[in-house]
């Protein structure tokens, strides 16, 4: 029993909101609490942003967000076309931002870490980088 849906959307911060509760919603279908719900609109929200903030720096690119639907799971891929990470390793430490401005805290990996059951983020730089989203029920 698999269910699977895309959606693709332009980086910009008012679609973070339309992803996250699009993705929620899906979720739904599996009967998870509201805590799981909330937790997996953090990571959403957190992986969106990262997209827009990191991925694309604030210019204009594509968002593809899969989400895959099983019976006690969700499996969410958050793909941008921007910058790439050159050290995920490095990235995914808590508090190490790329943004010089202290805007960001540098925690956007380990609040998706904290609120998944599994992320695994793979990148190629100046080309792509997905993240993957694991949330069981």
């Amino acid at each position: 029993n698999h269910q699977q849906n895309e959606i693709v959307c332009s980086a910009k911060s008012q679609n973070e909101s339309f992803t996250r509760g699009t993705i929620a919603a899906f979720f739904a279908q599996i009967n998870p609490t509201v805590e799981q719900i909330n937790d997996l609109k953090t990571a959403v929200s957190e992986a969106v942003t990262n997209c827009i903030v990191h991925g694309y720096k604030g210019k204009d690119g594509m968002i593809d967000i899969s989400a895959d639907l099983y019976e006690n799971s969700i499996y969410v891929e958050i793909t941008d076309y921007g910058s790439g990470i050159a050290d995920v390793q490095k990235a995914m430490e808590p508090f190490f931002t790329t943004v010089s401005t202290g805007e960001r805290s540098g925690i956007g990996f380990t609040v998706m870490q904290a609120f998944c059951d599994d992320v695994q983020v793979s990148s190629v730089v100046g080309s792509s980088t997905t993240v993957k989203l694991t949330k069981a029920v």
